[in-house]
Order: C-alpha cells, then structure tokens, then sequence
C-alpha cells in the first residue's frame, strides 16, 4: 500500500509539472520586495481558494496561510514557502526576466527572483493541489505557510517569520513539525542536499560609532582621527576569528563591509560608522565573540583618544535541523529523489528565518539543486546571473508533497 501511494504522488508531480513551471515563470516576470508581495499573495489565494481552502490573507502583511484538514485525527504538518525578491536587476537573457523596478532605500533598482523564491512559491502552490487531491487518504491537518520577507523587512518595519509567529501562524491548529525547502545554485538538478543539526549560521548586523573630535586635515594633533581609530579597529576585529577562537569546533565569519566618515579631503570628521556581519553556529560563541567585539571597538578607541558604541541587530537564529525529524525523514528524500541524490551537504554561513519555526517546533530544511549537469560553475543566489533548470521544481513538488504525506502516515 505504501508503495502504491508513493508511486501515486510521484504520478501526480509529473503530472502538476508543466503547471508548476508556468506559475514559477509568471511569478518570475512580477517580482516583488519584501512585505510588498500583494499580487504575489493574490496569485496564491486565487490558487488555495479554488483548490477549495479557505486562505487567511493579509497576515505579516502579505503572507497566505490555508490549512487542509482532513476531518480525521492525526498530526499537523506545516510546509512553508518564501515569497519575496530582491532589489537585483536581472541579466539572464530569458523570455520571461524580470523587467521590474521600484525604489528601494531611496534607490532606484531593478527587482529579481535572485533566490529562487518564485520557484518555492510554485513548488508550495504544486505541493498543495497534489495534497488536497489525495485528502481522502489523509490523517490529520496540513497547514500551507506562504511567508513574505525573507530577506528582511525594509527598515522600520517588522516582518518575515517572527511577524508571522506573532500573527499566531503556528496556533489553530499548531503544528507538530514543519518542512521547507530552497533551490540552491552550485548543486546539479536532481540531487538533494540535508545536513541534521546547525545547517545555516545565525547572523548579527553589527554597526559601531567612533567618535572623535573634527578637526582640518592639515592639523590632526588638534583633534582625534576617527577614521584611522576605525582603520586600525577593522584589523583587530579579524583576530577574533583567525586567533581568539576555537573555529575547529564551528566556523564563524565577521565581516566589515561598510566604512563611512567625514565629506572632505581636508576635514577630519568627528564621527565613523562601521557596518558588518557575525555568523555562527553555536550560542555560546555568539556570545563571546560579540563580548570581543565590544572589548576591541571600546580599548582600541580610547588607546586613541576616541570613543566607540557597539550595537547588534537584525539578528537571526541558527537554522538548526531537529536531529530525530531529519533521521526519521530521510528515507522519504531517498525514496524521492534516489539514494545516490540525497547528499550530506556542508554547512552554509548564510541565514535563513526559517529558523523562527525552528525555535517553537521541530522543523526540517532541505536543498534542492537548481544547476544544469555538467554546466560548470554556477552563478550563486542573489546573482543577477542565478539561474534555474526548471526540472527541479518536479523534485521540489514530489520530495514536499512525499514528506508531508509520510509524517501523517507514520
């Protein structure tokens, strides 16, 4: 029976696959911005309500959420998909690229699905039709999560998954386990990659203030050089890492990526803004490298006379897979996708809010290769170059669809 049933869904993403592709392409010619992802939405409560849900829109702004509730008992099963672009301006020569352009950060960009968020919103849309047709030989409830913002609210709003959970998205039902996937360049179509335990780093945006004192360019001894405290404290902070560290336990990554002070050649200014980026994988170093952080920015400005402020925000969690759902779940990917296809893969210093799931229920996430064989080296997501072999998105539907089914059914 079993055997029947999983031949069944497999028979059925086939038969979903062409659809699929065709919400994915139109989803990708209209790319929208996080929290901005209305005819996105819209396009997915048309779909939940004419498979015959009843979708609550509207919630963290424009997230979709519908539950499939078989009328018999069982548990609940939450699948998630990501709906937001991001502010790339695409350059693969393609007949449905996005053209998109909107202001962002008072910028006028281009708009992308340089993730592969279209292709996660089609697979769900797939995943869903394929469910509610089997619901006669289902237990239990299926909640179907479409989440905007991913990639962060724009500041000054809240968003994504933590809004989504504040909203109440995992009450009515709750849900005993949650499932996502991502598309991820750099692995052949065809194959799946996993990894149990922490699978992608939490991530800190860290922004220091030095302060000195302004004065002209050609008389620093009567004022305090910001710039060249900031010089010399963007150095220190690369030992944390390279000589303060265990990293043989898990990696970590800081990064300085924005320096800005001063508006003249000639003019010391009084104040430097440094803007970067923590990832770990463990707590507990989080922890104490953010301490080292703070120990560096504070000693080596005032071994120079200036001041310095740490500040840690837009932080997220590890996206840490629970260890037994995984162990217990994988069959079902090797059933899928073929022994040989489901790989071990490395830990990745990205983030992902899935991990908010991750905090309350027992959640899995998984990768689903998106490059041609054989084509060489991949542009990686968020390129403006990413693109997608499109016979992924069967896998996508086949492997979500399968794992849900699988968890009602044990």
């Amino acid at each position: 029976m079993a055997s029947s049933i999983s031949d069944e869904v497999a028979a059925r993403a086939r038969e979903l696959e062409q659809a699929v592709i065709a919400w994915r392409r139109d989803l990708h010619q209209h790319p929208e911005l996080s929290n901005r992802e209305t005819r996105t939405a819209a396009v997915v409560a048309t779909h939940l309500a004419r498979l015959g849900l009843k979708p609550r829109t509207q919630v963290a702004y424009t997230g979709v959420v519908a539950v499939l509730d078989t009328g018999r008992p069982g548990p609940v099963v939450a699948l998630r998909a990501d709906m937001d672009a991001l502010p790339v301006a695409e350059e693969v020569d393609l007949p449905f690229a996005s053209k998109e352009r909107t202001s962002f950060n008072g910028q006028d960009v281009g708009v992308m699905h340089a993730c592969g968020h279209d292709c996660h919103v089609a697979i769900l849309m797939g995943a869903a039709e394929l469910l509610v047709g089997m619901r006669d030989r289902l237990h239990g409830a299926i909640k179907f999560i479409f989440q905007p913002a991913e990639e962060g609210p724009p500041p000054g709003e809240e968003g994504g998954a933590a809004l989504m959970i504040k909203q109440g998205v995992l009450d009515n039902p709750r849900p005993d386990a949650i499932f996502g996937l991502h598309v991820f360049a750099g692995i052949d179509a065809g194959k799946i990659a996993y990894r149990p335990g922490p699978a992608l780093a939490s991530a800190d945006r860290i922004r220091i203030l030095v302060r000195g004192a302004q004065t002209h360019g050609a008389l620093p001894w009567r004022g305090v050089d910001p710039i060249v405290a900031a010089s010399q404290m963007v150095m220190a902070l690369q030992t944390i890492v390279s000589r303060q560290v265990d990293v043989s336990l898990e990696p970590a990554v800081l990064s300085i990526g924005s320096i800005h002070g001063g508006v003249r050649d000639n003019i010391i200014p009084d104040q430097v803004e440094m803007l970067g980026t923590l990832r770990t994988f463990h707590e507990d170093m989080r922890r104490d490298i953010q301490q080292r952080i703070r120990t560096i920015a504070d000693h080596g400005a005032r071994s120079m006379g200036a001041s310095a402020e740490v500040f840690f925000d837009n932080a997220y969690p590890v996206t840490h897979n629970d260890e037994s759902l995984t162990e217990r779940m994988l069959p079902t990917l090797r059933r899928v996708a073929g022994t040989s296809n489901v790989l071990l893969g490395q830990k990745i210093t990205g983030y992902e809010d899935f991990s908010y799931y991750q905090q309350r229920i027992p959640g899995f996430f998984y990768f689903i290769g998106i490059t041609p064989p054989g084509s060489g080296k991949a542009a990686p997501n968020h390129s403006p170059r990413f693109f997608v072999d499109e016979s992924a998105l069967r896998l996508g539907v086949h492997s979500l669809a399968q794992l849900a089914l699988d968890y009602l059914e044990a």
